[in-house]
């Protein structure tokens, strides 16, 4: 059956285009209440909007089968990415499409605010002829500053130097070298908003940048200083840029995005010396193509399983590396669930370690599936590799992951090493050829396991006898053994024995084997 994917946005129809001829159910339904939404959500595996639909907590928790929620478009601050996440619910948007399209958009009131060109369209309009009122100022040898130097910043930052401004950045991710290499300076916030005589915001909206410019930050701005918000509303506080406009402390203002869409707070937008859009930066046709071929492109990879694009609460593979990888995210998986069904005690720690060429990659998403594996043994939610690290830690379980590049025994492995409150137990495992995987290592004992359905894993002491012992006692039981693997630390000590079976054996069996005094412990696994 053809997975299900809702569009509860207008979205081009090349994007919806790309999503039917990969053979998936596409319904469209606009303008959808939230009462309806969160009715309608429980049928879809994807679901793709726009910035009209509000994913919120209580929507997403009705989304009982959705895998992928899709932005066309920059901005997610309309999806509750927590509450997604904890449900294990990719997000992916679409930065890529509105990119040039944003940037222009600055770029149009950047030059509408320095030279007041709405004001003075309206003078004309009323029959006025007012040229001294509307002296406007140039851009040449101008500072611009950029808060924020992503897609956009970047492209805005390259027009402002072909205009002949000095370009000052703030990003506290942003590498010297990089900023070095675009001909911009790189300084601190405090700098940019005091030398700056245009600062433009190219940031997504978190807590860290929520009324990132509020008062205090207007109030240290030069009086002929404008500002300009094309980003998302809020990063800006709208109320302190009203008042910095009525009491002259800055030249004026332009903004296209608002807190609230569509803003109730008129008095905002009418603030004397602001330029206000309705949220235009991705309002044209270019745009709108893009951000929708994105968008449907990155659902139909993630659907059919080649890859995560531009996921925003999930490492992102290239569609390659993705392939490469995913005999790892199976082999993770598998170590989990083994390791849990062993273990006992509340899991205190989980040490999670990269040995080889594997820990060059980005290897989260492989931590991810170890974790999805260990706690869907033990946790009633659904558990996978998205949540999975969320839901770790709030069982108050500690994660340490750890990339060793220098050589080991085999090219690529992974070692997994479980605390918990009344025992310590270790697992490594590699993959053999054609991918296939193996348990080549455990609490110490070497060994090679090809992980089955069903799996015995006994400690016992190193006697002979054991092993017929365990063929007949299987056998008279009607259970085929399909493989075995034994190990030992020392000769005549003890000793590590896990057969593979064709079937599980009832417990009255497990019983028998349990009262052999050569037998220490044993315990049965099932692998999905």
């Amino acid at each position: 059956m053809a997975d299900k994917i809702l569009i509860s946005d207008k979205l081009s129809k090349q994007g919806i285009e790309i999503l039917e001829k990969a053979g998936f159910e596409v319904d469209c339904k606009y303008n959808l209440s939230p009462k309806e939404l969160k009715k309608e959500i429980a049928n879809y595996q994807a679901i793709v909007i726009r910035s009209g639909t509000k994913l919120t907590a209580d929507i997403i928790a009705a989304a009982k089968n959705l895998k992928f929620i899709a932005r066309a478009g920059v901005g997610v601050d309309n999806i509750d990415i927590p509450a997604a996440t904890n449900s294990g619910i990719i997000v992916m948007n679409a930065p890529g499409g509105n990119t040039i399209s944003t940037c222009e958009q600055t770029f149009a009131l950047l030059l509408s605010v320095a030279r007041n060109i709405p004001f003075a369209y309206q003078s004309l309009k009323e029959k006025k002829w007012e040229r001294s009122k509307f002296k406007g100022t140039e851009l040449y040898l101008k500072k611009l500053g950029i808060v924020g130097l992503g897609r956009i910043g970047k492209e805005v930052a390259k027009r402002a130097l072909s205009f002949g401004m000095e370009v000052l950045v703030y990003d506290p991710f942003l590498q010297k070298e990089i900023a070095e290499r675009l001909g911009i300076k790189s300084v601190n916030l405090e700098d940019l908003i005091k030398k700056s005589d245009f600062i433009t915001v190219h940031t997504p909206l978190t807590k860290t940048t929520k009324d990132l410019i509020s008062g205090k930050e207007l109030e240290m701005m030069k009086p002929s200083a404008y500002v300009i918000n094309c980003a998302r509303g809020g990063i800006i506080n709208e109320e302190a840029l009203a008042k910095a406009l009525a009491d002259k402390k800055i030249a004026g203002a332009a903004v296209d995005v608002y807190s609230q869409e569509p803003p109730l707070e008129l008095k905002f937008i009418d603030a004397e010396g602001l330029i206000a859009t309705p949220h235009l930066g991705a309002s044209t046709k270019e745009a709108q193509l893009n951000v929708a071929i994105e968008a449907a492109n990155s659902v139909k990879d993630a659907l059919l399983g080649r890859a995560i694009n531009n996921a925003i609460n999930y490492a992102q593979l290239e569609p390659e590396t993705y392939q490469a990888m995913q005999p790892y995210f199976n082999l993770a998986d598998k170590m989990g669930s083994f390791i849990s069904q062993l273990t006992e005690g509340a899991i205190k720690t989980v040490q999670i370690s990269y040995l080889g060429k594997i820990s060059t990659q980005k290897v989260d998403i492989i931590g991810g599936m170890f974790l999805k594996g260990l706690l869907s043994q033990q946790v009633e939610k659904d558990i996978n590799q998205i949540n999975a690290i969320d839901v770790a830690k709030e069982r108050g379980v500690k994660i340490e992951q750890i990339k060793a590049p220098e050589e080991q025994e085999y090219i690529n492995s992974l070692r997994l090493k479980i605390t918990t409150d009344k025992d310590e137990k270790t697992l490594e495992g590699t993959l053999f050829a054609n991918s296939d995987p193996r348990f080549v290592s455990m609490n110490g004992v070497s060994l090679e396991v090809s992980p089955s359905t069903h799996m015995l894993v006994i400690n016992n002491k190193d006697m002979p006898g054991v092993i017929g012992f365990l063929g007949t006692t299987l056998g008279k039981d009607n259970v085929n053994i399909a493989g075995m693997s034994l190990g030992r630390h020392t000769p005549k000590g003890t000793a590590l024995t896990i057969l593979n079976l064709d079937n599980a054996p009832e417990e009255k069996v497990i019983e028998k084997i349990k009262a052999n005094p050569n037998i220490i412990s044993v315990k049965t696994t099932k692998l999905e």
